[in-house]
């Protein structure tokens, strides 16, 4: 009985990082989360780990999903996936990765696509306005 008991104070203290990552929204399923810490995509204390790995209260994760990165604070861990308000109380994000991250989005808005411009395939003449533009500059 006692080490059910203490599977359970456990349970209490600590829990796998996948699943922390998905209860707190970072990633869409378990699955992704999963691959995302074996890839080295989430370290915990600037170190990669496995997914099974426990996480506890106070430990600092850096996070890469592809579109974003952040820099987070453990505070509270939960086994479910809940709403987005409720799930932003699980961590806290550091000033500078809200800094980095506001920033980035920033330049993706005045970032121009190159071909936004031309609907389909370029016409033969399209394509000497193009390199007549190209000549003069």
């Amino acid at each position: 009985m006692s080490k059910e008991t203490s599977n359970q104070a456990g349970d209490m203290n600590a829990m796998r990082l996948d699943k922390w990552l998905w209860a707190a929204r970072f990633f869409k399923t378990r699955t992704l989360a999963s691959e995302a810490v074996e890839t080295g995509k989430v370290k915990l204390g600037g170190e990669h780990v496995k997914p099974a790995r426990n996480l506890r209260v106070g430990d600092k994760l850096l996070i890469d999903n592809g579109s974003d990165s952040w820099e987070v604070g453990v505070l509270g861990l939960s086994d479910k996936r809940g709403a987005a308000p409720v799930a932003r109380l699980l961590y806290a994000e550091t000033q500078a990765s809200i800094a980095r991250r506001e920033q980035t989005a920033e330049e993706r808005k005045l970032f121009r696509e190159p071909g936004s411009t031309i609907k389909g395939r370029p016409t033969k003449r399209d394509r000497r306005q193009l390199s007549k533009a190209g000549d003069h500059s």
